[in-house]
């Protein structure tokens, strides 16, 4: 049965012999099988329940933030959005949300909806609630800090061919 392209002659697609040991040369991980397809070693990858769970609740959180955040960029604006100004949420008695530059304290006791809330918009147009806005700018200025720092590796005065094979 010819599989990925090599014959069953033991001959690969290349003209070369077809090999049943490591797909890859070093690779721990990835073994020619039989029938020709690529496979896991059996051992060499044991995935831990819990750690499918946090990814899975990682994963649930990134797409409630991404529904949240399209949906406030699908909002009644008569205005150009931009990032790092703060915008305020409103419901008006017909039940349509809008975003204002007017806070509910600009607007005093006069203020015709509902208030639902304050965000900022982010510079990679996500929104962040005005409660949040602090915490969510130090973590900011931490990853800034992270990026902007010049990594450099330590000095070695002899080669070192640790890990690699023939």
């Amino acid at each position: 049965m010819a599989v990925n392209g090599e014959a069953e002659s033991g001959v690969g697609a290349d003209g070369g012999a077809a090999s049943s040991g490591p797909a890859l040369q070093g690779s721990s991980l990835v073994e020619r099988g039989s029938v020709g397809g690529v496979q896991l070693r059996p051992g060499s990858r044991k995935a831990d329940p819990l750690d499918l769970v946090a990814l899975a609740e990682e994963v649930q959180k990134v797409l409630q933030e991404a529904t949240k955040d399209a949906d406030l960029h699908h909002v009644a604006c008569n205005f150009v959005k931009k990032p790092g100004n703060i915008y305020y949420l409103y419901r008006r008695a017909s039940g349509q949300r809008y975003l204002s530059i007017l806070s509910p304290k600009d607007w005093g006791p006069s203020c015709p909806s509902e208030f639902l809330g304050a965000y900022k918009l982010q510079h990679d147009m996500s929104w962040t609630p005005s409660d949040d806005v602090e915490k969510r700018e130090a973590e900011l200025n931490i990853l800034e800090k992270l990026l902007s720092q010049q990594a450099s590796l330590p000095p070695c005065s002899e080669p070192n061919f640790q890990g690699l094979t023939m």
